[in-house]
């Protein structure tokens, strides 16, 4: 499968995580791949934790790497949250930033080992090594970072700018043209593939899905009707949507009521005439019941 479209898009922008540490199955690393060992502490109304919890369903870790579910809305300043205070304050000597997830912690030393999304998933990928669901299959790297790029620069930051309060109409233009040119590639790989790298379910469709999660959930209520009557006409990318959200390890871990009061919590941005034209009924995926993209 030719991946030229995906790597042309640029990398994302991401805020630099305050801990990097990774799994390794050397014991002399200091973090070496144990079970029981490890905990995630996530929000799966959070785009982030949301990727995680997936990803840990996917893999089948629910007995060996458990997951502490955080409050939708943090509830500390600058977008942290309490729970995590102690294991910020014993990672980090006289730590004062906000104590924020997702985090991958050490039950063993009771500090955390990584905030760094990506590598979390990737290094919980590595975890176990019989014959399951392989995330990261060896290969496939490139396409799944360019899917990862397309993703925050193309839905995401393309999808933000458009909504923006404040944006004129020439920069709103802009960055939907940028939003509907990435869904349309994306429509037509979707359009002749289950999945987008090498048929077979991966990282990719993880950070994807979710993606079109906040796209239709988040991003939506600043766009115009006009505008999510054009990225709704994707019919296979949100006929993908729909399939994945049927499979309990996606559907269950949808947070709708979690995802709206974040939304609101944080956002600044004006609702738009798009706010009232709902893609997809994903309480409806959730529940696994039929359901077709709305025009």
């Amino acid at each position: 499968m030719s991946v030229t479209p995906l790597a042309a898009v640029p990398s994302a922008r991401r805020p630099a995580p305050v801990f990097r540490g990774r799994i390794g199955r050397d014991a002399r690393s200091g973090h070496y791949a144990v079970p029981h060992r490890y905990r995630l502490h996530l929000s799966t109304a959070c785009p982030e934790g949301l990727s995680l919890a997936v990803g840990h369903s996917l893999l089948g870790l629910g007995a060996s790497c458990p997951v502490t579910l955080l409050p939708p809305v943090p509830d500390c300043p600058g977008g942290g949250h309490a729970a995590l205070r102690p294991l910020y304050e014993a990672s980090a000597h006289h730590y004062t930033g906000p104590a924020l997830a997702p985090v991958l912690s050490d039950d063993w030393s009771g500090r955390i080992v990584s905030t760094h999304t990506p590598e979390i998933l990737r290094d919980l990928d590595r975890f176990r090594h019989d014959g399951r669901t392989r995330l990261y299959p060896a290969g496939l790297e490139s396409v799944i970072e360019a899917v990862e790029r397309m993703c925050a620069e193309g839905i995401e930051a393309a999808a933000q700018r458009a909504g923006r309060a404040g944006a004129g109409p020439e920069e709103r233009s802009a960055a939907l043209d940028v939003l509907l040119d990435t869904l349309g590639r994306l429509e037509r790989r979707l359009s002749e593939e289950e999945y987008l790298a090498d048929g077979r379910l991966t990282a990719a469709d993880i950070e994807l899905w979710v993606s079109l999660v906040q796209l239709d959930t988040v991003h939506r209520c600043h766009l115009d009707a006009a505008a999510v009557h054009r990225i709704a006409g994707h019919r296979a990318l949100w006929a993908y949507a729909r399939r994945l959200a049927a499979r309990p390890a996606f559907g269950r871990h949808l947070d709708l009521d979690g995802i709206a009061r974040r939304h609101h919590g944080r956002c600044q941005g004006l609702e738009a005439a798009g706010a009232a034209v709902q893609i997809l009924d994903w309480a409806s995926h959730a529940a696994g019941s039929p359901d077709t993209p709305r025009r």
